[in-house]
């Protein structure tokens, strides 16, 4: 009966041993984890601001205006401002791009992940254009 209680006790112990290891593991992989998404986070935010420091770049370029003065007329030349894409449309496919790189190195399975993730980055990042723009007006 001592012999059965001893192993008993052993097994006991080595138990609680290995699930202390693997509750330090799952400790330690989810650190990593957030981690590495509070980076992805901080690269996203990066990319967003250096995309609002070009637009505001590019909505500072004086436009050129040439004055031809001739006795009768008056003839004032513009170049013509391209239309490009809006705050909208530029943050729908950066977030996209990111959503869909953030959910394949996040979801186990890849192809959903990235899925997911460009449909919800593409969602955030268009609303982040419209806001963006609407301020501009």
């Amino acid at each position: 009966m001592k012999t059965l209680s001893i192993i008993f006790l052993t097994l006991v112990f080595v138990s609680c041993q290995n699930q202390q290891k693997a509750d330090i593991d799952k400790a330690k992989k989810a650190t990593i984890d957030s981690m590495q998404t509070e980076f992805i986070k901080q690269k996203t935010i990066d990319s967003m601001q250096l995309e609002i420091t070009k637009i505001k770049e590019e909505k500072e370029i004086p436009q050129k205006v040439t004055v031809i003065n001739q006795p009768a007329t008056h003839t004032t030349t513009t170049p013509a401002k391209k239309k490009g894409w809006s705050g909208a449309a530029k943050g729908a496919v950066i977030g996209a791009g990111v959503g869909a790189a953030t959910g394949a190195i996040i979801s186990k399975k890849k192809g959903q992940g990235a899925i997911i993730g460009g449909l919800a980055g593409a969602g955030v990042g268009a609303g982040t254009g419209a806001i963006i723009d609407g301020s501009k007006k």
